[in-house]
């Protein structure tokens, strides 16, 4: 039986890097069959209740997936229990989460990429103040850490004797 986890995943203002991040690891889980919480937030308040940003729209729908209906919303103090993962994409967010946990909080609280090997450590890049391209490169990244979440998820089916892994 697969344990049931939840996803929080924080960026700064929650219009770019995060909800790109919940749209790819909320595809990933459906692609494998897997059901897990995902959503995302920012630990600013700049753009609570926006839309994502226009760019991080069509980098998202390019890929199949409409992410127009998202909204910002900022980190609340309940996600350091109602989630079991709260992944920051830099390091200057993971550092405000850990700063903003309670004490008695049971969220494991890391970095995105710490998921893929040899990029432990590393920041999603910020696309907001570029170009679109940045954006493209922002989904690889977020849709990696995504298929690598799933991927510790889904039990070795060739343990159980069946299927392909």
């Amino acid at each position: 039986m697969i344990q049931t986890r939840s996803f929080l995943l924080v960026c700064l203002g929650n219009i770019c890097r995060s909800p790109l991040a919940e749209a790819a690891l909320r595809a990933a889980a459906a692609r494998a069959g897997v059901d897990i919480e995902v959503d995302s937030a920012g630990t600013g308040a700049w753009h609570v209740g926006d839309p994502p940003d226009r760019r991080a729209q069509a980098v998202a729908l390019a890929h199949g997936i409409d992410i127009s209906r998202y909204r910002g919303r900022q980190v609340a103090a309940a996600d350091f229990w109602r989630f079991t993962d709260i992944l920051a994409l830099d390091r200057d967010n993971l550092a405000e989460l850990r700063r903003r946990a309670p004490a008695d909080a049971t969220a494991r609280i890391g970095l995105l990429l710490d998921v893929l090997p040899g990029r432990e450590g590393a920041a999603v890049a910020d696309p907001y103040y570029g170009d679109a391209a940045g954006f493209d490169v922002t989904w690889a990244d977020v849709s990696a850490a995504a298929e690598a979440i799933v991927a510790g998820l889904v039990p070795d089916r060739r343990s159980r004797g069946g299927g392909n892994p």
